[in-house]
């Protein structure tokens, strides 16, 4: 990492007060399904419940969409992401897995958050922020909500669907060729680990 050092032992100590519980249980907490209305991109294809994982957009921290119609017939790792959390170290392997496997289909999304108070102020600072740090290419979204009322369809999806809603930080979401839900894995499970590439592999040109 260039320049991450001070900046990074600062952003460390923010977390420090993080339960262990907290972070073993990841993204294990469930939401109550149905709370929120679908939105026009959940009607599009019917209740939300019915929808394929890779039927939704989200709007690009570069500008314009990210469409994951795009990407049928791949896999597709979502992570939701933070710059100032204890896992914020994560992105240098979901670098990596996006060096590894982009050419052979694999989509790695970086979903940046404020639902759990620990992104920065705007998309532009995440930008900076995972650039100079992290030297970052991967595709990111802008700033997202993923839980409560307020959550992006996609993950509003994941919950009716999978009864999976992010718990902290770096939680993942494995989502497979034909828009079905694979895995999902709480924040201290590696992007690089065997658990989540031995799954990913196999669907790979």
């Amino acid at each position: 990492m260039v320049g991450f050092g001070s900046r990074w032992a600062m952003s460390a100590g923010l977390v420090a007060g993080i339960t262990v519980a907290m972070l073993l249980s990841g993204g294990m907490a469930h939401s109550g399904s149905g709370e929120a209305q679908p939105t026009a991109v959940a009607q599009a294809g019917g209740p939300a419940a019915s929808l394929a994982g890779n039927a939704f957009s989200f709007a690009s921290i570069d500008g314009g969409t990210i469409n994951l119609a795009d990407h049928r017939g791949a896999p597709i790792l979502v992570v939701n992401t933070a710059s100032l959390c204890g896992f914020t170290p994560q992105y240098d392997e979901l670098q990596a897995l996006h060096d590894h496997y982009a050419a052979r289909g694999l989509l790695v999304l970086a979903v940046p958050s404020d639902d759990f108070r620990q992104e920065l102020a705007n998309a532009e600072a995440v930008k900076e922020f995972c650039t100079v740090n992290f030297d970052l290419t991967l595709p990111m979204t802008d700033i997202t909500s993923v839980k409560g009322p307020g959550a992006h369809p996609f993950y509003r999806w994941l919950a009716a669907e999978a009864g999976f809603t992010p718990g902290w930080n770096f939680n993942k979401v494995l989502i497979g060729p034909e828009g079905e839900v694979l895995g999902t894995w709480g924040s201290a499970v590696k992007p690089m680990s065997q658990t989540i590439v031995a799954k990913i592999e196999p669907m790979l040109k």
